[in-house]
């Protein structure tokens, strides 16, 4: 198998190949995270409001459109799908606790250092390993297919964590519009407070940590919990 980021834009099956959008995604993440480094203060905060913009709706968009596919189409598909599962999910509990306020500048420099790594790592095993093997396993007609559906799901999806929502349809899929409504809500909330000050932007950003709390209670709604394999399950 040959790394997507050795192909090109031919080999990957043309601009509208789901890997040509995967692998313009992954590059652009990369130019963002060499933007996050030495950044601190409301620099580092506006850095990684889009990454997170970036980064959700496309594992979204991957856990919704192609595991489900590399799944039907190999009998390895299972345990390859998890492995990227297990790292959405931890990139979903290092941001959650960067969100919540509590840590000190030594370890918010740690979880910081951990969520880059995880998210080169997360690059890697999709452009090695995963979507090679779905690129032997489906022509390029079907990759374009996936591309259109894959970037549907992208520009609805939710642009912020969600531990505890399931990983795998059908849970992910109901979450997507509840979730959706809120976290672009919320971002048009906290970009208004990032541009006015004093009780203004103390009355949005209260305003944003309610839309969370919503937010954390329609997660654990039993429904939005289906489908999870055990070892990405949240309490």
């Amino acid at each position: 198998m040959t790394s997507l980021a050795h192909q090109t834009v031919d080999q990957l099956g043309g601009p509208w190949s789901v890997l040509t959008r995967q692998k313009r995604d992954h590059e652009r993440l990369d130019r963002l995270l060499h933007q996050l480094d030495g950044t601190s203060g409301v620099e580092q905060e506006r850095v990684l409001h889009r990454i997170a913009r970036l980064v959700f709706p496309h594992a979204f968009a991957e856990e919704s459109v192609l595991w489900p596919e590399l799944r039907r189409l190999l009998p390895e598909g299972h345990q390859l799908t998890l492995q990227v599962e297990l790292e959405h999910q931890e990139v979903n509990e290092l941001w959650g606790r960067l969100e919540d306020g509590s840590l000190s500048p030594s370890e918010r420099r740690e979880v910081l250092d951990r969520l880059v790594e995880v998210l080169r790592e997360d690059v890697r095993d999709e452009e090695d390993e995963l979507l090679p093997r779905l690129q032997e396993a489906a022509g390029p007609a079907r990759l374009r297919q996936l591309g259109v559906a894959w970037e549907a799901v992208r520009r609805t999806a939710p642009t912020r964590p969600h531990p505890v929502v399931a990983r795998r349809p059908p849970g992910n899929a109901l979450a997507a519009l509840p979730l959706t409504v809120i976290d672009h809500t919320r971002d048009l909330v906290d970009a208004a407070a990032r541009r006015t000050s004093n009780g203004t932007a103390t009355r949005l950003r209260t305003t944003s940590q309610a839309m969370a709390r919503a937010a954390g209670r329609v997660e654990r709604v039993g429904v939005l919990r289906r489908g999870e394999h055990r070892s990405t399950h949240r309490g």
